[in-house]
């Protein structure tokens, strides 16, 4: 037939067939490889077509990958199968994977008996419910911690016998390459004859059975550690960081509660955390700390009197306490160079009478400082109300502040000192560009919007809520300079019940 046009002339049946023959043989050829083989257990797997490369690469890329998902391509892809038996992630956490204590156990023994053994870098076992699995910890440790380990994370549970972590298991050569370790729940008995973790960085220690003496042991012969975290390891009374830690930059004690002494001469401690009771802190190297996290009783008489003298290089200052029976003193000593301030004060056991306005000692105090949060968790709001004061408001015009841009009250009332702190702030503030009043009395109870996400208020924040509103009114807005944006966080209408309890 004749084309007129651009119309092309239709091809016969029979070309069409035998071409598609073609594309069809070309292809089979293409993917031969693509077929079922048998496995070493007789089943089937499929081999899928994967792109040429070398085996380290592919044994990297896997490497990135979690822990299951290599298990299941290894399962449909012989190319990956030797890749996942010297996969160097085991993760293996008993609750994730939300087995009992049999199919755990038997999980576990199932995976490394088909691993190498070579290759392992990190090793991660956590078990956060009661499993008695102690005598299968040993061999699984004996199994993966192998010579090229870099970390090593132990979480136990809780059950007794506490778990003796074997000291043994620190080989010269496995010494030399772990970089992390983390203990949780077990005991911990090392002596100076404990290998040297020469490139040890950092050693995480929660709810450890380790003596003071013992970790000194672990300390003395790891000269690379940059972090140490110990968290309720109670059997600590001196902690002591010597000289030698050179790399030391991070330090966080928390809820060691036998801890009596807690030394330092690391030169280069940066940042230092700490949570408990009463302590003799000794930072005798301490001009390299400048972020610092202290929460224990009494912290804003104890911080102002000491801080500025043992870290007087602290720029970043977090103090936290649950029981104030003192003001803060007035006092000569200087931050000078702190630039932001937190103090977090959960009113368990407060002196009723409390003055909050003395914390503008520590306004006074740093020169520098650029952000000021303080957070105060009380339900009830014993101080004196500002609508109860027959006194003046209290002025201190002679203390200016140059460098505060921010200042935030969260758990903000109707308390008199406290009304006459954030008026200081106002008036002596040249550099204040934002001020927040936080009135709703709870870590993030109203979601702002009226949701189902807010908490119910208790009847005291209830009560007080609009003496709050009116002492912000009255007191603070009208004094606000042009330029200075006040912000006054409230309660929704579903954190005041529709305001039913407010009439």
């Amino acid at each position: 037939m004749s084309t007129t046009g651009g119309t092309r002339r239709r091809r016969p049946r029979r070309d069409r067939a035998r071409e598609e023959e073609t594309v069809a043989k070309s292809a089979k050829r293409k993917y031969s490889h693509c077929q079922q083989d048998d496995d070493s257990q007789g089943g089937k797997m499929m081999r899928n077509s994967v792109p040429t490369l070398p085996e380290d690469i592919w044994s990297y890329i896997l490497s990135l990958m979690p822990m299951r998902d290599v298990a299941r391509s290894a399962c449909v892809c012989r190319a990956f199968l030797q890749s996942w038996r010297c996969h160097p992630n085991l993760s293996f956490d008993a609750d994730a994977l939300g087995l009992c204590e049999t199919d755990f156990t038997n999980t576990v023994d199932h995976i490394l008996k088909k691993h190498s053994g070579i290759g392992v870098k990190r090793f991660k076992l956590l078990v956060q419910y009661k499993l008695d699995i102690c005598d299968y910890v040993n061999s699984w440790l004996q199994f993966a911690v192998t010579p090229g380990i870099e970390e090593l994370s132990l979480w136990l549970s809780r059950s007794k016998p506490w778990y003796n972590f074997p000291c043994s298991l620190f080989s010269d050569r496995i010494a030399n390459s772990i970089r992390y370790l983390e203990l949780g729940y077990c005991a911990f008995h090392p002596t100076i004859d404990v290998g040297s973790l020469r490139n040890l960085k950092r050693l995480q220690l929660s709810c450890v059975r380790i003596s003071g003496d013992e970790l000194a042991c672990v300390l003395s012969n790891s000269l690379a550690l940059e972090q140490l975290e110990l968290t309720c390891c109670l059997n600590i009374i001196s902690l002591k960081m010597p000289c030698l830690l050179q790399r030391l930059d991070y330090l966080k004690v928390l809820e060691c509660r036998r801890v009596q002494v807690i030394e330092s001469n690391a030169p280069n401690l940066s940042r230092f955390y700490y949570s408990g009771y009463k302590v003799k802190f000794s930072l005798e190297e301490s001009l390299q700390v400048k972020n610092l996290y202290v929460c224990r009783p009494n912290i804003t008489s104890y911080a102002r009197a000491n801080l500025p003298s043992s870290v007087p290089n602290v720029e970043t200052l977090a103090i936290a306490s649950h029981c104030e029976m003192k003001d803060t003193p007035l006092l000569p000593t200087k931050f000078l160079h702190l630039k932001h301030l937190t103090i977090s004060l959960s009113a368990w056991t407060f002196s009723p009478n409390y003055d909050y306005f003395s914390l503008v000692s520590y306004l006074d105090a740093s020169p520098l400082l650029e952000v000021f949060i303080l957070a105060i968790s009380q339900e009830c709001i014993e101080s004196e109300s500002i609508f109860e004061s027959c006194s003046h408001l209290r002025q201190m015009p002679e203390y200016r502040h140059e460098h505060l841009n921010s200042a935030t009250i969260s758990g903000f009332c109707s308390g008199k000192s406290l009304v006459e702190l954030t008026c200081h702030i106002v008036e002596n503030t040249t550099s204040l560009e934002c001020l927040t009043l936080d009135t709703t009395h709870g870590d993030g109870r109203c979601s702002g919007n009226g949701s189902s996400l807010c908490s119910p208020a208790s009847q005291s924040v209830l009560m007080e809520s609009p003496r709050t509103l009116l002492a912000v009114r009255r007191y603070i807005e009208g004094k606000i300079p042009p330029g200075v944006k006040l912000n006054v966080v409230e309660l929704c209408r579903l954190c005041t019940r529709c305001d039913a309890l407010l009439r």
